[in-house]
């Protein structure tokens, strides 16, 4: 429940610190990611969180959908255990895990 709630905050963005812009952007994304789910073009945000979690173990901090190329993209922002905050590159079709890196 925790997990979801963030998810979904995340993904329309945190009005406090969004610029009204910023928030159009993130409910804009929203919209897309939930329509594209709808119609089978990509996998829902949870099941690839629990998949990614296995792999990269940590606190989720933050998520974004982004399309890149045309290739639709989670980015997850994960607290590791060893203090480091790393982003972790998702294809939203797949779930396959594109890349792994520590953010600056």
């Amino acid at each position: 429940m925790i997990l979801q709630r963030l998810m979904l905050l995340t993904l329309v963005g945190f009005a406090g610190f969004a610029t009204p812009a910023k928030a159009d952007d993130d409910a804009a994304d929203h919209n897309l990611a939930r329509r594209l789910v709808a119609e089978g073009q990509i996998r829902a945000l949870a099941g690839i969180v629990e998949e990614v979690k296995a792999q990269v173990p940590g606190e989720m901090l933050e998520v974004e959908f982004e399309s890149e190329k045309g290739i639709y993209k989670y980015e997850l922002k994960i607290l590791r255990p060893n203090g480091k905050i790393q982003e972790v590159e998702v294809d939203a079709k797949t779930g396959t895990i594109l890349k792994v890196e520590d953010d600056d």
